[in-house]
């Protein structure tokens, strides 16, 4: 009789492909310490949180930190709380809080530190929204406070375009399948394959509009943030992506590229 083939785990995948969890909270650390660092964050909120590794980390990172994580997807809270939540210790559990529920919703806890990440908030195609997005964050801020937010372009982005990344267990593709120029909105997929199977394809799907750093940056600081500041990711000899973002006021021209904002909330 055939053995039953594994269940394939697109969110370990994803984590394996796309996160780095604990490098981000540290990082997180090290944008308010530029910004304030007479104080030291504790709380942290993360939107779209998806399977809340982010806050998990953030948790794990000093004993006094409690971290909260909002999502509208149930699936992914879920799988979470089976493989992150259940990870970390029982003081470590208590000190993290899911809301199943929209960012855009009032009244959302307050935190010293809110990020979303993955480029999760390009689901926001209209100005208004983002706006209101960005106002609600501003208002669920303590003083002082941090949003941080990451995004991507480039001359590769104004076209479709599929990239193949092998990580030997397994390969990952970002496809851009669309683009509209007059309206920036796009297209997205996550394939995979694993050895010896067939490329998985649409694993997952986003549809976006691409918004430019200083759209972005309008934006934030109608919201109502003092301040907003750009870290640009470092190259390689080879001219890639080296993971290390820095505080500056001008970027590369390249092909693509990845940046954080941080408002700053004082």
């Amino acid at each position: 009789m055939p053995s039953k083939p594994k269940t394939f785990d697109k969110y370990a995948y994803y984590l394996k492909a796309v996160q780095t969890p604990a490098d981000d909270v540290e990082f997180f650390d090290l944008v308010f310490k530029d910004s304030f660092p007479k104080k030291k964050p504790t709380l942290f909120r993360e939107d779209f949180c998806g399977t809340f590794a982010l806050a998990c980390e953030w948790a794990k990172l000093r004993k006094e930190n409690k971290a909260i994580g909002i999502d509208l997807d149930p699936e992914p809270l879920d799988y979470g709380k089976v493989h992150n939540l259940s990870a970390l210790s029982a003081d470590q559990q208590k000190r993290v809080q899911l809301v199943k529920g929209d960012v855009l919703s009032r009244g959302l806890p307050k935190a010293d530190i809110i990020a979303a990440l993955n480029f999760s908030f390009y689901i926001f195609k209209e100005r208004k929204q983002m706006l209101s997005y960005f106002r609600n964050c501003y208002d669920s801020l303590k003083r002082p406070g941090i949003f941080l937010i990451d995004c991507f372009g480039g001359s590769s982005t104004l076209d479709v375009n599929e990239d193949r990344t092998d990580h030997g267990e397994f390969v990952y593709y970002w496809e851009q399948a669309k683009f509209n120029p007059v309206t920036f909105h796009s297209q997205f997929y996550i394939h995979f394959r694993l050895p010896g199977e067939k490329k998985r394809e649409k694993v997952f799907s986003y549809d976006w509009r691409l918004w430019t750093l200083p759209e972005l940056q309008d934006l934030l600081l109608e919201a109502g943030f003092a301040k907003v500041h750009v870290y640009w990711e470092g190259t390689t000899r080879k001219g890639e992506g080296d993971g290390i973002f820095r505080r500056t006021e001008a970027g590369d021209d390249a092909e693509g590229w990845i940046a954080y904002l941080a408002a700053e909330k004082p």
